[in-house]
């Protein structure tokens, strides 16, 4: 589902030229756009601020220190990065800073894992309609198939064609269409498919340790990695540690941007990283204010893993509408040309988008009835 649904957001990106809430400005009505990019903020600030916090612990726990001015550090440092660093030479660093999810995988190796349980549960998994089981599902679609994700993968795809001055968009070039298309699937397969991996060993590595040892309520990145510590052995701790750092630096610039490219796309802004900020004043001042909240928001007493928690039931209660919209785009002749999407995907995107859609009335149901 998650391949099909961002090569969907990245052929609307590629085809028409635009991003997702340009797009949708151009063609659908303006209070929905609205809403979608209110929230989608919403949830991007409270998940950087989550981030940040968990950066600033983790290092603490390696270094000792302390871990508000760490995480101060960490949002003023990938601000920095993302206003002053070229965008060709900070792409590359964010491609090779994925790596660090290997961490992840790598903890599995320091833990005796039980394979024929794991193996049983992952074919056969126990299934509950409690609604606290349903909203864990809703977050775990809302961390993965994520709204930020679908503005992202088509803003960037709109970032490369401009950076090209020989490329243009597929309606006005429709002959560039095999060769990107292919690159389009075969970049978003490996991406997704490597990320399918990392988040089935990162639940993995957590139900071999600490559920394991009856630890089930962590309220912090902190707690978990010294949890993990006495369970798994120095060599886990010090890789979990390092993994929360490293994904934070990638999440954060991602979760900014996307804001961005939403907020610059509503209101007709030039919105793109490979600009200079003092020509692109606007759309940095969203990366700026989103980061810079995310680092005030650290400072109050909230729990990261319950705030990374709320933003990720948040965007999965987004991601329905934004689909939706999606499907719809990746059909309209208008927008799409020649190039409107054929049966196989859109059968795969609409069966994507009735399974968020039916998580989430699921969801939404208990809430009310309990």
């Amino acid at each position: 589902m998650m391949v099909g649904i961002q090569i969907i957001s990245a052929k609307i990106g590629r085809v028409s030229g635009h991003g997702l809430a340009t797009n949708i400005r151009r063609h659908y009505p303006w209070p929905f756009l609205y809403g979608i990019v209110a929230l989608l903020m919403f949830a991007n600030t409270i998940n950087i601020a989550a981030d940040i916090a968990a950066m600033g612990a983790a290092l603490k726990l390696l270094i000792g220190g302390s871990s508000q001015f760490y995480a101060v550090g960490f949002g003023l440092v990938s601000l920095l990065l993302q206003v002053f660093i070229p965008y060709k030479r900070y792409v590359r660093v964010l491609k090779w800073l994925t790596l660090v999810l290997l961490a992840y995988v790598g903890i599995m190796f320091a833990v005796q894992i039980p394979w024929g349980q794991v193996v049983r549960q992952t074919v056969w998994p126990h299934i509950s309609w409690k609604p606290e089981y349903i909203t864990m599902v809703v977050a775990i679609f809302g961390t993965t198939i994520s709204p930020y994700l679908f503005f992202w993968q088509a803003s960037q795809e709109v970032e490369d064609m401009e950076a090209d001055p020989k490329v243009k968009t597929l309606l006005d070039a429709p002959n560039q269409a095999r060769a990107n298309f292919t690159r389009i699937k075969i970049d978003t397969m490996v991406g997704m498919g490597i990320s399918n991996v990392i988040a089935f060993f990162i639940m993995l590595t957590t139900a071999g340790t600490l559920n394991m040892h009856g630890t089930t309520d962590i309220q912090s990145s902190a707690q978990a990695a010294n949890a993990l510590r006495p369970i798994a052995g120095e060599f886990a701790f010090w890789l979990f540690s390092a993994g929360i750092i490293g994904t934070g630096m990638l999440a954060v610039p991602v979760l900014a941007g996307s804001a961005a490219y939403a907020v610059a796309g509503t209101f007709r802004w030039r919105n793109s990283l490979a600009a200079k900020p003092e020509t692109n004043k606007a759309f940095y001042s969203i990366i700026t204010a989103a980061t810079l909240l995310g680092v005030l928001i650290c400072f109050a007493p909230i729990d990261p893993i319950k705030a990374l928690f709320l933003s990720a039931v948040v965007n999965g209660v987004i991601a329905v509408p934004v689909m939706f919209i999606m499907m719809l785009m990746a059909s309209h002749k208008e927008i799409m040309g020649a190039f409107v999407i054929h049966p196989g995907l859109r059968v795969l995107g609409w069966s994507c988008t009735i399974a968020m859609a039916f998580v989430v009335i699921g969801m939404l149901w208990g809430m009310f009835s309990a």
